[in-house]
């Protein structure tokens, strides 16, 4: 059996730094550019929190990258209104 696929399983919820979650089997070892994001529990606890906690599924760069997008578009709406 695939140890993701396991319902009487224990896991760890794992993110990175993008802020991308992860249901991870606990037995096994964190990969590398993960970290534990909820400590080991059912997986039903797992999938419930991840629910809760990654609401926005965009990585984080591209949240920023459209941050920045959105702030460099209200600048120059901005230098094109005081241009008039």
């Amino acid at each position: 059996m695939n140890p993701f696929d396991d319902l009487d399983g224990t896991f760890l919820v794992l993110t990175n730094d993008e802020d991308q979650h992860s249901l991870w089997p606990a037995h096994i070892a964190v990969p590398a550019g993960w970290r534990e994001a909820h400590p080991r529990a059912d997986r039903a606890t797992c999938l419930a929190w991840i629910e809760t906690s990654w609401t926005d599924l965009r990585p984080r760069s591209l949240r920023a990258a459209e941050a920045a997008g959105a702030a460099d578009v209200a600048a120059a709406a901005q230098v094109a209104g005081g241009a008039r």
